[in-house]
């Protein structure tokens, strides 16, 4: 029996209204051509300016996976969280923008949250996606090596200035800065700056990290070649580690353009890799600190066990756990309830701005097996609970 089933715990932030709003929504997530209609929908009335749909969305998808429309207007929701000894992450989560005002916007968003989160303890990380820095394009045409115009290469050091302006800001107040991966072909232009970043500012402790997707081949042989450079070059390193979310599109571009897929072969393969890296993580303890964001509930007592076996403490500063917010409570609110380091990837902005965050983590949601459905036990086991008391 999973020690993640305690739903007093896992709900103790929530009103029976808000479970039963949230049972209704992943029961209708439950049905991928329901989702996709509804998808359709939600974003041709929302770019149209149809008249109440976006108090709609914001009762219904944005209650329930984000904080609020602004920093401030989240700390209601971060202080109610870390009075369970948990964390909140803020994600800026505007996607889906090109112009260079949009990346220039969000630079300044991620350091004023860099700044926000000096000496507090309710927030322990900030995060940004590189494609809220630069055009998901210009990162491929890096990432392939390929001989960029003029124009290109002043665009790519307005994008590497954004690198170091943040990281550079992190190291000088002692703030984790987080950097997310997406898409494999552009990862690599990513990886290599972050690289960089950690070499430069991570020589007495790792403040910048990058997020290793383990659903993906030789990520391990990435992770061993990683710590022998750090190992030569006298530097720490700092990982989040997810499975992953772009598995679809991963797979059709692959066929596409007939090159071998860049994903594990099955499920079970990708858990064997996500092990290995929390494996990798405690072997390398004196080098390596990491975040292992993950809904799984396996991987995450599988973690915990090594930490009992090597005797660390729950709250081992090398180690943290999390979840995203409106997800897998029975995990976070467990590790918070046992005073391990536990956070919530906490999303915020304009409702309309961030739709294409809400409607990525409801078609992530219909393609990861099981997770809806645990979802939908656990409000349904709680709500019983609470009828019959």
């Amino acid at each position: 029996m999973s020690i993640f089933n305690d739903t007093k715990i896992a709900f103790a932030d929530r009103s029976t209204a808000q479970l039963e709003k949230a049972k209704w929504m992943f029961t209708a997530i439950q049905y991928p051509s329901l989702t996709n209609i509804g998808i359709g929908a939600l974003n041709f009335t929302i770019k149209n300016n149809f008249p109440l749909v976006e108090d709609i969305v914001k009762n219904t998808l944005f209650e329930q996976f984000c904080g609020g429309e602004t920093r401030e207007q989240s700390m209601k929701v971060v202080d109610k969280m870390f009075n369970h000894h948990i964390g909140s992450i803020f994600d800026y989560a505007i996607e889906g923008k090109e112009e260079e005002e949009a990346f220039d916007i969000t630079c300044k968003e991620i350091k004023e949250n860099i700044n926000f989160a000096v000496g507090n303890p309710a927030i322990p990380f900030v995060v940004f996606k590189p494609t809220g820095f630069g055009r998901l394009d210009l990162y491929t045409e890096v990432t392939a090596g390929k001989e960029l115009t003029n124009s290109e290469k002043e665009e790519w050091q307005r994008v590497r200035t954004r690198y170091e302006e943040v990281c550079q800001l992190a190291f000088e107040k002692k703030v984790i800065l987080m950097i997310d991966a997406e898409e494999t072909w552009m990862q690599g232009a990513v990886d290599d700056l972050v690289n960089e970043m950690m070499e430069r500012y991570n020589q007495e402790k790792a403040y910048i990290w990058n997020t290793i997707q383990m659903y993906r081949t030789g990520r391990i042989e990435y992770l061993k070649a990683d710590l022998e450079r750090a190992k030569s070059k006298n530097y720490f390193l700092g990982y989040k580690f997810v499975r992953g979310a772009y598995m679809e599109k991963e797979r059709e571009r692959a066929a596409e353009m007939n090159y071998p897929d860049p994903i594990q072969p099955t499920k079970e393969a990708t858990d064997d890799n996500y092990n290995a890296a929390v494996d990798f993580v405690i072997e390398n303890l004196d080098r390596v600190s990491a975040f292992f964001g993950t809904h799984n509930e396996k991987s995450t007592e599988l973690a915990l066990d090594k930490m009992k076996a090597l005797g660390l403490a729950h709250d081992d500063e090398r180690l943290h756990f999390g979840q995203l917010y409106g997800m897998s409570d029975n995990i976070t609110y467990y590790l918070g309830e046992n005073k391990y380091n536990a956070s919530k990837y906490l999303p915020y902005g304009p409702v309309k701005d961030v739709v294409p965050y809400l409607t990525r983590r409801a078609q992530e949601n219909t393609s990861v097996a099981g997770q809806t459905g645990r979802e939908l036990s656990l409000l349904k086991k709680e709500l019983k609970r609470r009828k019959g008391n």
